[in-house]
């Protein structure tokens, strides 16, 4: 089964390089994830792929299981997770079409099932470092290898969602130090480093940020811009799974270790 992973939007599989060879559904203790998992060969290289809202882009932010998406490739054996999003820019430097490869994490979001160890074990993870070192270095080392400018470092708040942040919303986060903000990240990071799996997340900017900019937010901007993007998202995807080691050298792997009361 593939050792790597890819989380995001559905036009992952759809690319001309990519050969899609079977499709796996999985069940889990958490319940169902967002859709089957496709068994892609990339470059030669097989990962398994999953729509984060469903093939159709059904599942909201706030109703995703994320908890099964995760326990799902950990199942399919997979230990390097390359996730996919859009985000709104807070960051004034961010346009639309801004590639990050992000590194810190502020999370807002609430009520979601956030930890596989909510009864019986207790683990405190380390997550000073959300975002998995090894992977973010592939990821920036692809991205300079097909000349792709990207910023190597960013930090994403979480928030609940479905709805757009108010402008106050935005300004406070901006004082907090958040560069760009979307709805997705999180618990999906922390739960793979619950499940030791290496994780990293590249980000695009689709629009900027309420109060930002004073136009009103759509999704049909965010749509626009995710198309326009897709050809350098799926080169930069493309050339990092070819870097991408099969040893792990990270704490990633480890996480669990002396983390259970």
């Amino acid at each position: 089964m593939p050792d790597i992973g890819i989380i995001g939007g559905s036009g992952v599989y759809q690319m001309p390089s990519v050969e899609l060879i079977r499709e796996v559904p999985v069940d889990t203790p958490y319940g169902a994830p967002s859709d089957t998992f496709k068994i892609l060969r990339i470059s030669g290289i097989e990962a398994a792929f999953l729509a984060r809202h469903g093939s159709g882009h059904t599942i909201p932010p706030h109703k995703v299981n994320y908890r099964a998406n995760i326990r799902g490739f950990k199942e399919l054996g997979v230990t390097r997770l390359l996730s996919m999003g859009a985000v709104g820019g807070i960051n004034p430097l961010l346009e639309p079409g801004s590639i990050v490869v992000l590194d810190q994490i502020i999370d807002m979001a609430a009520g979601r099932l956030s930890t596989f160890y909510d009864k019986g074990e207790v683990y405190h993870v380390d997550f000073s470092e959300p975002f998995c070192p090894e992977l973010r270095a592939v990821l920036i080392e692809a991205a300079q290898g097909i000349n792709l400018p990207v910023l190597p470092r960013g930090t994403y708040v979480c928030t609940n969602g479905p709805r757009f942040e108010t402008r106050a919303e935005i300004r406070a986060y901006s004082i907090m130090g958040a560069d760009v903000v979307g709805m997705t990240a999180m618990p999906e990071a922390a739960l793979a480093r619950e499940a030791e799996i290496c994780y990293a997340t590249v980000a695009t900017v689709t629009n900027a940020a309420a109060g930002i900019s004073r136009d009103k937010l759509t999704t049909t901007e965010v749509i626009e811009t995710v198309n326009k993007s897709s050809i350098n998202l799926n080169a930069l995807l493309l050339n990092a799974i070819s870097l991408i080691r099969p040893h792990r050298g990270c704490p990633c792997k480890d996480a669990l270790k002396d983390a259970k009361i």
